[in-house]
This record gives structure tokens, C-alpha cells and sequence, in this order.
């Protein structure tokens, strides 16, 4: 960590996400006209790391990363980096949250962005570890791939970034129309078909509540009376409340489970998911007597 009299432009913010690095060795800017403007005029890509102060991963990264001499040296010479706080500015989260789902079928955070000075990505990702892992590269042997792409292979990146804004912009438009029945049905018979009979809820692990796709199949059930939908939603619900991803001692469910099973959670609770679980349960749900606390 750098000690505070030489903090970065972050200690001026008011968000506590962007404080949590204001010491960091990473010459940081605060999403701004002047970071841009900065990289434009000594033609640097732009790193941008998007996250909150209560993400997990978020803080693994800055551990690992943010907070190493040697990654904030490669960065600060080639590269212009900002950070966001999504909760602080939702907006740019949800921008370049798109670019991540469009270019790579995922997402998460912290989000990791890397794009032209005129705001055209080229490279997106999630977390990723200093070193190469598990087969995987890690954030300094990507960032010197990229800065060899940057200075060897322009049109390449630069047709990455026009094709991904094409993407974007269609997106954006979107066509107006009627919700066809036909495509109502066509995501009841997704879910029907990654649900998972034996534990609940869908796909395998990570199992995430999902709470807005429950919603989505209770609506289906009180519009068509199809059984399968409210059966989908209420073993979802059993699960979860039986499961590790309950906090069965402070209540309220963890973000998601490690596990298909629902035992192993993700320690961290966010307050719209439980919200959204709030609208969720169909009908009171009593925990196992021995589950309760007595007072």
C-alpha cells in the first residue's frame, strides 16, 4: 500500500469503494472527461475496473493486483486506468456490463474493461488472478498481450471495438411490438428444462436465487395454471431456506451457493436480492423447528 501523503486521485471521492483504493500504488482517475482526455492525448488504452465495497472478488483483485507494486507499474506506463463504483454509477455499470455479456456469454464483477480513448472496448473480462492459473492467464500476461495488440495490431483492435458498439447500439434500439405468447412460452420451457429436479433451482454450480426468474414463473403459474411453474419456484425456495445460502443465525440469503446443493454459500449478503426474494414466496415458509432460535 502507498502510504497516505501519496494517495491517488481516488481520496478526493466521496464513494466507499473508490476510498477502499485510493491508496493503491495504481495511478487511478475517477470516471471523468479528464482521464479520456488524458489517454487521447498520450494514446493509451484505457483500463477500467468497475466493482462495489462489498464484492468479494473485488477485494481479491485489489489484494492481488491493485495493491502490487509490479502491476501498478505495468499499468501506470501503458495504460490510462479508472475505477468505478457500480452502486455510485449504475449507469456505466450497466453499459459496459452489456459489452461483457456480448462478448463473452458471462459477467460479474469486478468488471474488467479495457478500451480505446474513445470509449470502444476491445477486451473484457471479469476477475482475474496476477499469475496464470489453473490454465488461465493471469492479469499480467494479458495486459502485455494487450499492449503488444495496442502498439503492433491497431486494425485489429480497432475493428474489435466498431463491431462491438454495432452490437451495443442494436441492442439499445431494440424493436418494438407486442409480447408475443410464443416467446412467453419459450422461456418457461428454458427454465423447465435447466431446472434441476433433485436439488432446485437451475443449472448447476454456482446456484444463484434468481429471484426475478421466480417471479417470471409465478406470473406463468397465475396466468396458465401450469402446476410445473409454481412446483419449480417452491422446491427453488425450499432449498435455499434449508440450505447454507439462508443465514439460519442473522436471516436473509447469501448471494449465491458455491454448490449445487445450496450448502456451501458465497458469504455476502446483497440487500436487493433479499428484497426481491421478499416478493418471492408464494406462501409462508416455516423453517425446521430445530432451525429456529427461541427467545
Amino acid at each position: 500500500m502507498k502510504p497516505a501523503n501519496k494517495a491517488n486521485r481516488l481520496i478526493t471521492e466521496k464513494s466507499p469503494y473508490l476510498l477502499q483504493h485510493a491508496n493503491n500504488p495504481v495511478d487511478w482517475y475517477p470516471w471523468s472527461q479528464e482521464a479520456f482526455y488524458k489517454a487521447r492525448q498520450e494514446d493509451k488504452p484505457v483500463f477500467l475496473s468497475i466493482g462495489y465495497s462489498t464484492c468479494h472478488w473485488c477485494h481479491v483483485m485489489a489484494r492481488e493486483s491493485f495493491e502490487d507494486e509490479e502491476v501498478a507499474g505495468f499499468l501506470n506506463k501503458h495504460f490510462i486506468s479508472i475505477k468505478v463504483d457500480r452502486e455510485e454509477r449504475p449507469d456505466i455499470d450497466q453499459i459496459y456490463m452489456n459489452v461483457c455479456h456480448a462478448m463473452t456469454g458471462q459477467g460479474g464483477w469486478p468488471l474488467t474493461i479495457v478500451m480505446t480513448p474513445d470509449e470502444r472496448p476491445f477486451f473484457v473480462g471479469t476477475y482475474f488472478p496476477k499469475e496464470n492459473r489453473w490454465g488461465h492467464l493471469g492479469l499480467i500476461n494479458i495486459l502485455q498481450r494487450l499492449v503488444n495488440a495496442w502498439e503492433k495490431d491497431r486494425g485489429h483492435i480497432d475493428s474489435i471495438g466498431n463491431r462491438v458498439t454495432q452490437i451495443l447500439q442494436t441492442q439499445t434500439e431494440g424493436t418494438p411490438g407486442k409480447l408475443e405468447k410464443s416467446i412467453i412460452e419459450e422461456a418457461f420451457n428454458e427454465f423447465a428444462l435447466r431446472f434441476d429436479d433433485k436439488y432446485g433451482g437451475f443449472g448447476s454450480a454456482p446456484k444463484f436465487p434468481t429471484p426475478h426468474n421466480l417471479l417470471f414463473l409465478l406470473r406463468y403459474w397465475h396466468k396458465t395454471g401450469d402446476a410445473k411453474a409454481l412446483t419449480m419456484v417452491e422446491r427453488a425456495l425450499e432449498s435455499m431456506a434449508k440450505g447454507g445460502i439462508f443465514d439460519h443465525i442473522g436471516f436473509g440469503f447469501h448471494r449465491y451457493s458455491t454448490d449445487e446443493k445450496w450448502l456451501v454459500p458465497h458469504f455476502e449478503k446483497m440487500l436487493y436480492d433479499n428484497a426481491l426474494l421478499a416478493y418471492v414466496t408464494p406462501k409462508p415458509m416455516r423453517l425446521p423447528e430445530k432451525l429456529c432460535i427461541k427467545i
